[in-house]
This record gives structure tokens, sequence and C-alpha cells, in this order.
């Protein structure tokens, strides 16, 4: 089945951008959009049909290789140019969602590119985990998205109102959404964010029905893999790969797998308009390098004392960003460890070639 590009998100400013890319290969280069990435396979949406691709070696090695394409290997989302069955390029990324590597190394991994709307999803039953949506918050705003969080499960909450105020208080500047998938309830209000060509993203913990809320949406014209619920209202965790799919309105939805954990990565900018009350606050305070613990003149300590911010909230703001710094010297370790080996390597060379 042909796609219409322009329904994918497709554009002039994308269609001058393959250009160029065709002037490097010097060959007409075919667009296409990922929908899914498995091994370095890649399935995509055409103008043609869906096709399976590979990527060229050259796009894998750009994340090791410094002078390589920046952008990296494809990633659901992303744009990229054809060459026959080979994904050459990737176009450049509008927004990129990215996460520090579960891992634990110094590297980031992608979740989702060229996102308009960041879908932070997160149950109504159950322990509420309001951390992990704090960072969903920082790494959506960096991304270059807009997020929007939306309170799964509705149906089988008993206080809805105090879980939502809860939420908006955590989320500021943010739209806040109760949904039901089940019954349907709350699923009108967001339309305004599943107009033609707009993508979604949906990001948060395991179970939170991020499928499920995808299959409503989809409105019986696909069905993404979930779980059942179990005796306590929670989900189980389901889907295994990211997958985009094309939603009844045009718009485009990308499910990605529950998240245990989510390691912040460069994220300095989100982080800030995850918590722009503290940093409204902070820009009151005496002393412009204020810690925010004793000082005369602290803003943010006299908005916590007056009542218009918790400490626990301050706590949260500062332990975010203590890891992002940590994160940042622990980059510059490796940057600095990589630069010695080149070096080491090339004078290495030097002594193996003979004098003249």
């Amino acid at each position: 089945m042909p796609f219409d590009l322009a329904t994918l998100g497709w554009d002039d400013a994308r269609a001058a951008e393959l250009t160029h890319v065709e002037t490097t290969h010097t060959r007409e280069l075919t667009p296409a959009r990922v929908s899914r990435v498995d091994r370095g396979a890649l399935t995509v949406l055409t103008a043609e049909g869906q096709l399976r691709v590979r990527a060229s070696g050259r796009l894998f090695r750009a994340d090791i290789e410094e002078d390589a394409d920046p952008t990296g290997t494809p990633a659901v989302g992303d744009w990229v140019a054809l060459d026959g069955p080979v994904a050459v390029a990737v176009l450049p990324r509008r927004s990129v969602f990215e996460r520090g590597a579960p891992s634990g190394e110094s590297v980031s991994q992608v979740v989702a590119a060229n996102v308009d709307t960041v879908f932070i999803v997160a149950p109504l039953v159950g322990r509420p985990r309001p951390r992990l949506v704090q960072r969903c918050l920082a790494l959506a705003w960096q991304s270059g998205a807009t997020p929007v969080v939306l309170l799964t499960k509705k149906d089988l909450c008993a206080d809805v109102e105090n879980r939502l105020a809860t939420a908006r208080a955590d989320a500021v500047g943010v739209e806040v959404h109760a949904v039901s998938a089940t019954t349907g309830e709350g699923l009108a209000d967001l339309q305004p964010y599943l107009s033609p060509g707009q993508t979604i993203a949906m990001i948060g913990p395991s179970g939170a029905g991020k499928s499920t809320l995808t299959n409503a949406l989809g409105d019986g014209e696909f069905t993404l893999a979930t779980g059942a619920i179990r005796d306590d209202g929670k989900g189980r965790h389901t889907t295994t790969a990211r997958e985009l799919v094309i939603l009844p309105s045009g718009a485009i939805a990308i499910d990605t797998p529950g998240l245990r954990g989510l390691a912040l990565w460069d994220a300095d900018e989100g982080i800030a308009a995850a918590f722009s009350d503290i940093e409204e606050f902070a820009g009151d305070c005496r002393f412009a390098d204020c810690r925010h613990d004793s000082e005369p003149g602290c803003a943010v300590a006299r908005a916590i004392d007056e009542g218009d911010l918790t400490a626990a909230r301050l706590d949260d703001y500062n332990k975010l960003l203590r890891e992002q710094r940590r994160l940042a010297s622990r980059r510059d370790s490796r940057i600095r460890a990589q630069d010695r080996a080149k070096a080491k390597t090339f004078f290495k060379s030097l002594r193996g070639q003979p004098h003249r």
C-alpha cells in the first residue's frame, strides 16, 4: 500500500534536504520514514509502500567516528534517503528524544526522532512515580517537542481529581489529561495533538497502557500487542520495540517500550523548562550564584516559606542538576581519553616511519 508522504510529515524543506544529499551521492534517492528498527534492518514507509531495507555501514560507523555523520544510526521517526534497498543518509532531525544509555556508558540512545508532541504516559493506579515523570519532562523539553502528560486508566481510579492536581503541580506549564483507553473517556481532548502530519511519541513506565492507548486512538485499524491487567490494576510490559503507526486522523504515533529508569542526557535546558517555576523564583535571588540553601535574599527559600513552592520539589530539581553535572564530567573525561588514545596511535605510527 503506498503512503502519502505529506501525511507522514514530508514538506518542501525535507525535499530540499534530500536534494542536498543527492548532490553528494550524485544519483536520485528515495525518501522514506523509519517505522521500526530491528538489529540494523529498517522497516520504512515510502510513496511505493512499506519496505524492509538495511542501513549502510557508513551510518553505523557514525556513532564512533568523529568525522562521520553526527546524526548517527537511523531511529524510529527518522527520515532517511534510500539508494535502492539501502538507507545511505539520515535527514536532519527537527527534534530528538534522547536518553542516557541504560548500560551506564557515557553515550546517548535515541528513543524517537522528529516528534512534535511527547505524550508522557503514567497510570492513575498503583504507586505514583513523579520523579520518572519529571525526567521525562526534562528530556521532552530538551528534545524540541512539546510534552503533554496523560494519566491513563481513569476508569480504575477512585480519586482522579486529587491525582490530577498532584500531576499538574509537578508538570508546571504542561497540559495534563486523564483518559481511559477502555471506556474512551478523555480521548476527545487529545484531538488537537492529532492533526495530519503531526507526530506523537508515547513515553512512560512499563504497564502504563501506552500500546492500549495507541490502539484506542487507532480506532481498530491496527492492534499493537498489549498485556492483561493484573489484579492490582497495573498492566504488564509487552512492547519490546519502538514502532511507528498512522492514526485514522492522519497523525503519526510512535509507541515505545516501557521505561524502568531514565538516565538524563544533555538536558540542562530541559531541566530548566521542567522546573520553570524554580527558575523564575531564582531570578529574584539577591545573588546570581545563589545555591538556594541559606544565602540571604534567596527568593526560592522565601517561596518555600510562603507556601508557593515545596522543599521536595526543590530537592528533585537539585538532584537532576547534580546528575547532569556528573554526566557532563564523565563525558568530558571520555572525550579526553579518546583524544589521548588518538594521539598515542598517531605518534606510534610516526615512530614506525623511516627517517629521511
